[in-house]
């Protein structure tokens, strides 16, 4: 399974609540399951969370996952969250932003929801990847394509809005470099055409990455992520004061 977070550097532990806003089919909902999590998977597409439903479901029945362990889905808009201040322990908010119009109001809720001390990843498309993705086709990202990308983060202009909303940020990385020339094969050619040939051929060899991993292809996604990984990953930390000038207390987050 690709995974973009880090699950020990948010800190995530036996119990927690975590909340996968931007679930799709669950990749990171799953994880956290698995880890002991308590999981509430958050989409604006229905069909999706009622994947992810069907398939904790089929988890718990295998005995992947413990009985007692909930996986609730909700259909919910990033800028307004149903849910109270606090709700949660850890946050992870992958590959959504980018498609929020106003990411400042979708910030602020996720840093509402996080409870004091908790923790959150946000993965965003990598700047340099980005940009040449952008410069490849028009059909990659808004306003042509509706509900595309609408904006390119740095990492720099990120950690700027997760302090402006309240949180701390602390350590960042890249992951899925190997997926970086993919998606410019893609742009190439038009992001629609999965149909071209080099695009058939890099795809299956992503799919076949997947699922053996074998080392060679591990060893070489790790080297190349400082710079072609596809995604950025922040993580922060909500503090346990609320602003002050004195220094806020994390709580025993892992944040690096």
């Amino acid at each position: 399974m690709m995974l973009t977070a880090d699950y020990d550097r948010l800190g995530l532990r036996p119990g927690d609540r975590l909340l996968d806003l931007g679930c799709g089919f669950g990749r990171h909902a799953f994880e956290a399951l698995r880890r002991g999590a308590r999981v509430v998977a958050c989409d604006m597409a229905v069909p999706e969370l009622r994947s992810v439903l069907d398939t904790a479901a089929g988890m718990r029945a295998a005995g992947e996952i413990a009985p007692t362990l909930s996986c609730t889905a909700v259909n919910g808009d990033a800028t307004r969250l149903p849910f109270t201040d606090g709700s949660f322990d850890r946050i992870i908010a992958s590959e959504v932003m980018e498609h929020v119009a106003d990411d400042d109001a979708a910030l602020a809720e996720l840093t509402r929801v996080l409870r004091p001390g908790g923790t959150i990843a946000i993965t965003v498309p990598a700047e340099l990847p980005e940009r040449i993705c952008w410069r490849l086709s028009d059909e990659y990202h808004a306003p042509k394509v509706e509900g595309g990308h609408v904006r390119i983060y740095s990492r720099r202009s990120l950690m700027t809005k997760m302090r402006e909303a309240g949180l701390l940020p602390g350590g960042s990385h890249r992951a899925h470099s190997l997926h970086t020339p993919y998606w410019w094969l893609r742009c190439a050619v038009g992001p629609q055409r999965e149909d071209a040939r080099a695009v058939r051929s890099y795809k299956r060899l992503l799919e076949w990455d997947i699922v053996e991993a074998p080392a060679a292809t591990r060893i070489a996604d790790r080297v190349l992520n400082p710079v072609l990984g596809k995604s950025l990953v922040v993580y922060a930390a909500k503090p346990v004061t609320h602003r002050s000038g004195a220094r806020a207390e994390l709580a025993g987050a892992i944040v690096r």
